[in-house]
């Protein structure tokens, strides 16, 4: 038991210290950092009734309209785009207008250190329901999430907290962030699930590379709003 507890939380620990570390030039109050954890694990509620109805919705609807392949690729693409990645990034964004006008959101990388905290909690709820699962839960699941879903989660809130970042200190382009904001995560969350979903050998070689791609643009991104610090000097 130990165990799997070590291996559920310690990705979500190291992920965010590592984040915490690279906001350099002011920390943001650990107070805040903890409320933005409880209000990723919090969502995780509304969240899996939305994804079931959808789910649902799904099978009503478009269950019988597809066969074969087709089907296998229309519902993957469904329940990666739309179940899982419209329903987890909307609800996180939408968590993380909490700290919008709170005075420590002051900088540019404080939009990457908030959206990835948010993340990190909602990733720590996931990895419990998922490693604690009575039947296909257990230490390879755990394992195999500590490095993939759980730094996903986590490059996914990058990509969201660079453009609110940017939609808070550039009011002339805000509209335009704020879209992004939401819709860069969802198609970066879309494509994650879509390829491990879809029972395709071909799109199955494309995982690691992609996931090279959304450390080396995460990892971009933060090293572009660090630099950009106004308490730089």
């Amino acid at each position: 038991m130990e165990l799997l507890l070590f291996i559920t939380f310690a990705p979500i620990l190291i992920l965010a210290l590592y984040v915490y570390w690279h906001d350099k030039y002011e920390k943001e109050p650990i107070g805040l950092l903890i409320i933005a954890l409880l209000l990723g694990a919090l969502i995780v509620i509304p969240v899996i009734y939305v994804e079931i109805w959808l789910g649902k919705y799904w099978e009503m609807k478009f269950g019988k309209l597809f066969t074969g392949d087709l089907a296998v690729l229309a519902s993957a693409a469904y329940v990666a785009f739309i179940v899982a990645a419209l329903t987890e990034e909307t609800f996180k964004y939408i968590a993380f207008f909490y700290f919008w006008k709170n005075k420590h959101f002051n900088e540019l990388f404080d939009g990457i250190i908030y959206a990835v905290f948010i993340s990190l909690g909602f990733a720590a709820v996931e990895n419990v329901l998922y490693v604690f699962h009575s039947n296909n839960g257990g230490m390879v699941v755990g394992m195999l999430r500590a490095i993939t879903a759980v730094p996903a989660h986590a490059l996914f809130g990058v990509a969201m907290g660079y453009y609110l970042g940017l939609a808070k200190f550039e009011p002339k382009h805000r509209i335009r962030y704020l879209f992004l904001a939401l819709c860069i995560p969802i198609i970066l969350h879309g494509l994650y699930d879509f390829i491990l979903m879809a029972e395709n050998e071909w799109l199955f070689l494309l995982f690691i590379p992609y996931i090279i791609i959304l450390w080396v643009s995460a990892l971009k991104r933060m090293r572009l709003h660090s630099h950009r610090s106004v308490f730089k000097r």
